[in-house]
């Protein structure tokens, strides 16, 4: 299974967290000074945008390895902002993603709520996540197939003021995400699996949507009509990433996407 090695890329890692945590390291961060990643999405989008956005950074992938590596996470911060993202994704899974837990206190200048994008299934990440002016952080059902797990993991990350976004690829997932109690869930058009993309299922799945909720379409998400597609399947938010990182100005890429 392809997210095994997510899972084995973590090891060393998480080794780190307990020691960190024996030597009383991995302390919360003041949660007055965490944006409100939900209310910030929740709230009505510009008229010249279909959709809020959560901005994307990262300088790789599995799938098409090198992206950016060019760019510091604030200059792409500034750069966001600036074109007019809501929020600020940044992925900071090392091996695969050359990222680092660093990204997030650099990318916090401007102010934007920052969802952490990572492979969390244990309590030490979350400990860590805590411990960063993250806003929010990624939680993917596919790695943590267990509602159980999901929703102390969703739970221990809310008792310290950061809200947990839940992936989900199918409806099988999707019931896992609410027996969790999940109430932001991410559509990733990107099976995890076979890392093949297919936008228009994560469309369909958007039909089962609850009021309450709060749904996000990621991947595969790059041209001006993408967003007026999912705002038009029932969507509140979308991910971008890779199509803006593909320049040395992601932000004029932003707003391309936003305004076109």
């Amino acid at each position: 299974m392809n997210l095994q090695r997510f899972i084995d890329a973590k090891q060393d890692e998480l080794e780190g967290l307990r020691r960190a945590k024996a030597a009383g390291l991995l302390r919360p961060k003041d949660i007055r000074q965490r944006p409100d990643f939900l209310q910030a999405l929740r709230a009505p989008a510009p008229e010249s945008q279909p959709l809020r956005v959560i901005a994307e950074f990262k300088r790789s992938s599995p799938s098409m390895g090198v992206i950016n590596d060019s760019l510091t996470p604030e200059d792409v911060a500034r750069q966001y902002a600036e074109a007019g993202a809501t929020c600020m994704s940044v992925l900071t899974e090392e091996k695969y993603f050359t990222g680092c837990v660093g990204d997030l206190s650099r990318a916090v200048i401007t102010g934007l709520p920052l969802l952490r994008k990572d492979f969390i299934f244990d309590e030490l990440q979350v400990r860590q996540t805590v411990s960063t002016p993250a806003a929010a952080m990624l939680l993917i059902v596919a790695l943590t197939p267990d509602a159980s797990l999901l929703r102390g993991l969703r739970e221990m990350a809310e008792s310290e003021g950061i809200h947990a976004v839940v992936e989900i690829f199918n409806e099988r997932e999707l019931e896992i995400a609410r027996e969790s109690g999940a109430r932001i869930l991410q559509v990733n058009a990107r099976n995890l699996e076979t890392f093949k993309t297919d936008r228009e299922e994560g469309l369909k799945l958007a039909a089962l949507r609850r009021p309450e909720e709060l749904w996000i379409a990621a991947s595969a998400m790059s041209e001006h009509a993408h967003l007026v597609d999912a705002k038009g399947a029932g969507y509140d938010a979308a991910l971008i990433g890779t199509a803006l990182m593909q320049s040395s100005q992601p932000g004029k890429n932003l707003n391309r996407i936003i305004q076109s």
